[in-house]
């Protein structure tokens, strides 16, 4: 590739300032890598613009150059998309100092947020002024709504809420050749044609920069209960997840998995971690229930649903959070569920969903292939049963060659992503296609859709300067 040069650089940082690109290597380090450290590239610059306006001017000069940018949050993202590639030629694009919240608007329940905004600031900010924004995830203290929502991202309230597609309703987005589409949408009902914001959300940088959303809010919870259930089988899981459901509708905003394994591994790796239950079972469910009328409503319903499993023999053993610190405590367990595996040696992950009855009948056929494959690899699947989606990842034999097992990630993951879409489900289910799952999309994506997407990206980006060779 052509190297950028030093006229054109000089144009680049005029629009931002010196202060804000980023030319040294040493300056760039935390651009560069992501958090698995699977992806590495390299950068002519980082530019870090502070309004729409320098978003703009970027992108017109990138467009008439033809110099490729690809756009940066909080750098969380698990599967490259928000990385450069080795070529030195890109620009990344930080969106980190568009970082205001521009309204928050208690009767209507919305908020606009530029997309530098760290959620954990949005999440805090919104609680102050009496409402709640869902969205929770665990990189939440850095990743940005940008990047949420260019990842479409899920968490653990999407059982209930929705996930960024379903919790916003306009954006602001500027496009490759720099026009700004001001699309920020107050209203909830607009039939006006053809929803130019459900393609910019998931499309990972690849159609245009998103630069501020409106997103939707709502009423604080008057009380929440959570409670840890100890139970035998996923057949198990699935039922008490319905009994959940016939017992508290809407108010059922977490019903989370573990397996036994991933207890030991946290119990053995995680300094504050203490077992909830006296006894061991095969298999974990973390539920939150939330009312909207009362702490004792909440715990009301969730003791209404251990003992109709109690009394249907789903449940085998549960306790109910006593107070807000063991509730943390609760949801630290399940949140700790990966890093407590990076200690254990090479993980091959898999962020998949499968329908939520065919949970069962998937996690015995995929366990069958594991062992078949790599004799003695333990599985340790955790995730959001209440949408079907799994993180089905596999930790290396005890005393196996890292490097050796992890070379086989992708053999692996296509073995199990055939299974997945035998049961008609997703290959990705929050985390994205980015550079890691893009042969993949290729070989289980319908080949009119892949074509279509195409026909997309060509319409939107004609110079293919936005986020090049990441999802298509």
């Amino acid at each position: 590739m052509m190297t950028i040069s030093e006229e054109l650089i000089a144009r680049f940082t005029a629009i931002v300032g010196e202060k804000n690109a980023l030319r040294d290597p040493a300056d760039q380090i935390s651009y560069l890598s992501e958090p698995r450290d699977l992806f590495h590239g390299r950068a002519a610059l980082v530019l870090r613009p502070a309004s729409v306006d320098e978003v703009s001017a970027i992108m017109k000069l990138a467009y008439e150059t033809a110099t490729p940018v690809v756009p940066q949050g909080g750098n969380t993202g698990l599967v490259g998309a928000q990385q450069p590639d080795s070529s030195g030629r890109v620009i990344i694009l930080s969106l980190s100092r568009l970082n205001k919240i521009r309204n928050i608007d208690t009767i209507g329940n919305l908020v606009t947020v530029e997309a530098g905004v760290v959620l954990q600031n949005l999440q805090e900010a919104v609680q102050n002024a009496g409402r709640l924004f869902p969205l929770s995830l665990g990189a939440e203290g850095s990743c940005q709504i940008g990047g949420n929502l260019s990842s479409n991202a899920g968490g653990t309230a999407v059982l209930a809420y929705g996930n960024m597609r379903e919790l916003c309703l306009g954006l602001e987005v500027v496009l490759p050749d720099g026009q700004v589409l001001n699309d920020l949408r107050r209203v909830k009902k607009d039939n006006t044609g053809y929803d130019l914001r459900d393609l910019f959300i998931g499309a990972e940088g690849t159609l245009g920069v998103i630069t501020a959303a409106v997103l939707k809010i709502h009423p604080q919870p008057k009380g929440k209960a959570v409670a840890y259930a100890g139970l035998q089988s996923p057949e198990d899981v699935v039922q008490l997840f319905r009994l959940a459901t016939d017992q508290a509708g809407q108010a059922l905003t977490g019903f989370e998995l573990m397996p036994r394994i991933g207890m030991e591994f946290i119990l053995r790796h995680i300094g504050e971690a203490r077992d909830p239950l006296e006894n061991a079972y095969p298999w974990y469910v973390l539920i939150e229930i939330s009312s909207a009328r009362s702490e004792a409503d909440a715990q009301e319903m969730m003791e209404a649903v251990l003992t109709q499993g109690f009394e249907t023999g789903l449940v085998q053993d549960a306790a109910i959070a006593q107070n807000g610190a063991q509730a943390d405590l609760f949801w630290k367990m399940r949140e700790e569920m990966s890093p407590a595996q990076k200690p254990e040696g090479g993980s091959i992950k898999h962020d998949i969903s499968v329908p939520v009855a065919s949970i069962p009948a998937f996690l015995a056929e995929a366990a069958i292939a594991v062992e078949e494959m790599i004799p003695s690899a333990r599985v340790v699947c955790f995730g959001h049963i209440g949408d079907g989606n799994l993180h089905y990842n596999v930790s290396q034999p005890v005393g196996a060659d890292k490097q050796a097992f992890l070379a086989r990630w992708h053999e692996l993951n296509h073995r199990i992503h055939t299974i997945v879409m035998s049961y008609n489900g997703s290959i990705s289910a929050e985390h994205g296609i980015g550079a890691l799952k893009r042969e993949e999309l290729r070989a289980f994506k319908q080949p009119l859709a892949l074509e279509l997407m195409r026909r997309i990206k060509q319409t939107f980006d004609p110079k293919n300067i936005m986020n090049p060779d990441k999802l298509l």
